[in-house]
């Protein structure tokens, strides 16, 4: 069974905000944002390694896990979510923080970035970028609109695997059994807003923005993780991201899919403490590496 760190709620935008606090023994802050429909376990796989070099906390954002559900589906819109992170660094008194993103919450990340670079000491992205595949952002959408409840963990192991063939079963099994909630009825469900399967929602709505101008706004040094068989970010367009970004370093894994923590947890991990090691000196990196 994966490890449990302590949980805790955060008040941001009168939305109760749920994480869980991996620790660490460094001074520098992290924070870890999951892509949509998934929720803050995301990273069970790789947080007891990152912590050796951060303070870690990963969050359920806004209609995730076990974080509140907003009133209004036009409610759900990057900006709303970018603005969420702002009342976390302020609220827990965050300084410079490692902000991380897989996906939907690296876009999020990114936008933060750009918009409070005081903020961010450096940033991971993980198998995003200002632009993604068309098909495989439809096939995400496909998969969320699929079923919500199922009758048993291993109905949903099936059903899990056959999006992530590169993951174990035993190791969707192990994050199912953290990730999901029993009804009534005594189904098991997914813990994201039922609302994000209705046709006319489509995702996370876009905020007032321009990706490609926020891309290149970013000043703090910026991770890129790409999985090397992902179906949403090609590697024409990762190294397309890489060439417009001011300080950006890209690593592709291979035989890692659009989840790449979890389909490649080992490689990923080297890849963010080498760059963690690089990006945090002095003092940082002597109380992280300690």
């Amino acid at each position: 069974m994966p490890e449990t760190p302590p949980a805790a709620f955060v008040e941001v935008n009168e939305l109760r905000l749920h994480y869980l606090d991996w620790g660490g023994p460094s001074s520098v802050p992290a924070l870890a944002f999951h892509g949509f429909a998934l929720n803050c376990r995301s990273w069970d796989e790789v947080a007891p390694a990152l912590r050796s070099r951060v303070r870690l906390h990963a969050f359920d954002q806004r209609g995730h896990g076990l974080s509140d559900r907003a009133p209004k589906l036009e409610e759900y819109t990057r900006d709303h979510m970018v603005s969420d992170i702002e009342g976390i660094t302020s609220s827990l008194r965050l300084q410079r923080s490692v902000v991380i993103g897989h996906s939907m919450g690296g876009m999020n990340a990114m936008n933060f970035a750009a918009r409070y670079p005081d903020r961010v000491r450096a940033l991971v992205l993980v198998d995003v970028g200002p632009e993604v595949s068309i098909d495989g952002a439809s096939a995400v959408a496909h998969f969320v609109a699929g079923p919500y409840e199922l009758e048993s963990l291993e109905a949903w192991v099936e059903h899990t695997h056959r999006y992530y063939p590169w993951r174990s079963k035993e190791r969707i099994r192990q994050r199912l059994e953290v990730s999901l909630r029993r009804t009534r009825e005594g189904k098991l469900a997914k813990q994201y807003d039922a609302r994000f399967r209705e046709g006319s929602f489509g995702g996370i709505l876009r905020g007032q923005d321009e990706l490609w101008n926020l891309a290149r706004d970013v000043r703090c040094p910026t991770l890129l993780v790409h999985g090397g068989a992902s179906p949403v970010l090609t590697r024409a367009m990762a190294e397309k991201f890489a060439a417009a970004a001011k300080d950006l370093r890209l690593v592709t894994i291979p035989e890692a899919g659009h989840s790449v923590a979890g389909d490649k947890p080992d490689e990923f991990v080297q890849s963010v403490t080498d760059f963690l090691d690089e990006v945090l000196v002095g003092p940082e990196r002597g109380q992280a590496l300690s």
